[in-house]
C-alpha cells in the first residue's frame, strides 16, 4: 500500500478565488518593493566590503567561540569558517575570519586587526593571522551588479525556453511567477534583516530553478489536456491539470521542505540564511506555480485554434518546439 499525501484522484477548484489570491500577491509583491526601498537589506560583507584574515592554530577551529570573540569587539558583522587546506601542516588548523568594512574606511585598521588576535588568543593562545585581504566598496559594488545580472540572465533564460516549449503565454506566466518569488524573498529578508550576501544570492538562483520545475510539470500536463479536451473551457483544463499533479507537487515540496526545516534548526549559523532563503522559495514557488502562473495564462488565454496540424497528424498546444524532450 503506497503512502498518499493527497486521495488519487481530487477535484479542488483552485480557481474559484483567483482574483483574491491575484490581489494578494500583488499586494505582496508591492509591500516587499516598497520594504526594499524604504527599509533596505542586511547586506553581507560581501556587498558591504570587509576584511578578510587567515588564521592558522594548533588546535581546532572552535567557529562560535572564535565569532563571540571578535563580535565583542563590537567591529559589526563577523564571519568565521574553518578552512580546509590540502597544502597545510599536519598538525595546524586553518581557519577564516571576516570582518565588515567600518564606517568611512576602505579596510580594517591596524588596531582593529591586532583587538582581533588578542581576542582570539584568550580563545586559543597558539593562533596566528597569516594573511589580512580587504574588499573595498567598488568590489562590493561590482559584486551586486554581477548578482543582479546573474538573476535577470537566468529569468530571461527561462522565459526564452518557455515560450519556445509552449506558447508565449506559458513563458509569461511562467516569468512573471519567478519574478514574484524573487521580490517575495528580497521583501521578507528586507523584514527580518537576515543577512543578504552571496549565498542569497545562489538561494535564489535554487529557488528560480525549483519553482520552474514545477511550474513546467503542471504546464505539461496543461497541454497534454488542452489536446484531450478540446472544447471544454480554459478554466477547468487547467483546475484539472492542477488536480492531476496534486500529489506530485505535495509530495516533492513536502520532503525538500523535511530535509530544509532540519537545516535551518541544526545547520548553524553560517548556513542559515541560505537554507532560510531556500525554504521560503519552496514555499512561495509552490503557490506561485498555482496561483500566479496560471492565473496569468488564465487571463492571457490560450490558442485553441485546432485546425491546424502539429507536424504529427494531430492538434497541437504548442509551438514547433513543443515536442521536444525537456
Amino acid at each position: 500500500m503506497r503512502l498518499r499525501l493527497v486521495p488519487q484522484e481530487t477535484n479542488f477548484d483552485f480557481f474559484k478565488y483567483r482574483y483574491l489570491t491575484s490581489g494578494l500577491s500583488v499586494v505582496a509583491v508591492i509591500a516587499s518593493l516598497i520594504l526594499w526601498a524604504v527599509v533596505g537589506l542586511n547586506f553581507g560583507i560581501d556587498f558591504r566590503g570587509g576584511t578578510t584574515i587567515r588564521t592558522e592554530a594548533v588546535q581546532p577551529i572552535d567557529v562560535v567561540a572564535y565569532k563571540q570573540a571578535v563580535e565583542a569587539l563590537e567591529v559589526g558583522e563577523v564571519l568565521v569558517v574553518e578552512v580546509i587546506d590540502p597544502t597545510r601542516e599536519a598538525d595546524t588548523f586553518v581557519g577564516s575570519v571576516r570582518i565588515q568594512a567600518q564606517e568611512g574606511q576602505e579596510a580594517a585598521t591596524s588596531d582593529t586587526i591586532n583587538r582581533a588576535l588578542d581576542a582570539l588568543q584568550e580563545v586559543d593562545s597558539t593562533i596566528t593571522f597569516q594573511a589580512v585581504e580587504s574588499v573595498g566598496p567598488k568590489v562590493s559594488g561590482e559584486l551586486v551588479q554581477a548578482a543582479l545580472l546573474a538573476i535577470a540572465a537566468a529569468l530571461a533564460a527561462i522565459l526564452i525556453y518557455i515560450w519556445l516549449r509552449f506558447e508565449w503565454q506559458f513563458s509569461i506566466g511562467a516569468v512573471v511567477a519567478l519574478f514574484h518569488d524573487v521580490i517575495l524573498t528580497i521583501g521578507i529578508f528586507s523584514l527580518l534583516q537576515i543577512r543578504f550576501d552571496l549565498a542569497t544570492i545562489a538561494a535564489i538562483l535554487t529557488i528560480v530553478g525549483y519553482s520552474i520545475n514545477d511550474t513546467v510539470v503542471i504546464f505539461d500536463r496543461l497541454r497534454e489536456n488542452l489536446r484531450k479536451f478540446k472544447k471544454t473551457p480554459l478554466i477547468e483544463v487547467m483546475n484539472k491539470s492542477v488536480n492531476e499533479t496534486l500529489s506530485r507537487t505535495l509530495m516533492t515540496s513536502g520532503t525538500t521542505l523535511v530535509a530544509l526545516i532540519a537545516l535551518l534548526v541544526f545547520g548553524g549559523d553560517v548556513i542559515r540564511g541560505f537554507v532560510f532563503a531556500i525554504t521560503w522559495g519552496v514555499i512561495v514557488g509552490t503557490y506561485s506555480s498555482v496561483y500566479v502562473a496560471k492565473n496569468v495564462v488564465l487571463a492571457l488565454g490560450v490558442k485553441r485554434d485546432w485546425s491546424k496540424s502539429d507536424g504529427n497528424g494531430g492538434g497541437g498546444a504548442g509551438t514547433q518546439f513543443a515536442n521536444v524532450d525537456a
